[in-house]
């Protein structure tokens, strides 16, 4: 029996471009994790088998392809205890999905190499690659193409989800962002993330990310007055996250807007 922490994710930045020739869309994002986890436990079972998270579809699926890529029957069973909110823009069912991808391979006779491991996540969906590496990464592409990135972990992170708020689908949001044609100026602000993301050597430099193409909120500008040095929306959202210099601020803040949603203190997960 293997078990693993399946860390949310914030999207630090989301630069959108056009649609491409597959349907989907141009991106550039950096996406660091979170101490915020699910917890993912696997082992050797006769057939496959999935619990503790009736809404699962991805972790059953990822367990699937990686037994067809490895030409072995799907033997493997999971359990999730999940923390992390779901369909709230943090990535909790591609991180789950990437755990369960991680914990399944060590099982094997033969595990399979870790790009070829990415390109099965891959298939899954295009976040699930990303969390198959540790620590923050860019991701480009789809978003399914990763390399690690080293930035600065100190500070804490509150995540608000404003009562009302409610997801709406990925391809929804997606849409909307074509009628409006918020490709118009990809490169230019592509440029611009890359330019700000070389010159990061401190938490505070993330506040010159550009904000997130994807999904806006004005309640950041909430946790902007409350003593964040950065506040977005992370993905397709609702989820809106705050950056903090320390826990007692951080904590003051969540506090404040626990009457208007649902607040989690965290930080960095750690890079090991």
């Amino acid at each position: 029996m293997l078990t693993v922490a399946a860390h949310a994710k914030v999207n630090l930045a989301l630069v959108v471009g056009d649609r491409r020739d597959d349907g989907k869309h141009e991106v550039v994002t950096v996406v660091e994790k979170l101490g915020l986890a699910d917890t993912v436990t696997v082992t050797a079972a006769d057939t496959l088998a999935v619990e503790g998270f009736a809404e699962d579809t991805i972790v059953r699926s990822s367990l699937a392809a990686l037994a067809e890529r490895a030409g072995v029957e799907p033997r493997f069973a999971a359990t999730i205890d999940k923390r992390i909110p779901v369909a709230a823009g943090l990535g909790g069912g591609s991180s789950d999905a990437a755990a369960a991808l991680r914990l399944a391979n060590e099982l094997l006779p033969r595990p399979l190499a870790q790009h070829v491991l990415e390109e099965v996540g891959a298939t899954l969906g295009a976040d699930v690659p990303l969390f198959l590496r540790r620590g923050a990464v860019l991701a480009t592409g789809v978003g399914s193409t990763v390399e690690p990135l080293a930035l600065p972990r100190d500070y804490h992170v509150v995540l608000w989800l404003p009562a009302g708020d409610e997801k709406r689908s990925t391809g929804a949001v997606y849409r909307d962002f074509d009628l409006r044609d918020g490709a118009a100026g990809y490169d230019a602000r592509r440029a611009a993330l890359l330019e700000a993301l070389a010159a990061v050597t401190a938490p505070a430099d993330l506040a010159h990310l550009p904000p997130n193409d994807l999904a806006s909120s004005p309640r950041a500008a909430d946790l902007l007055a409350l003593g964040a040095f950065r506040a977005d929306v992370t993905g397709a959202g609702p989820v809106l996250y705050g950056l903090f210099e320390g826990p007692q601020a951080a904590a003051a803040a969540a506090a404040t807007l626990s009457s208007r949603g649902r607040t989690w203190v965290t930080a960095p997960a750690p890079d090991r």
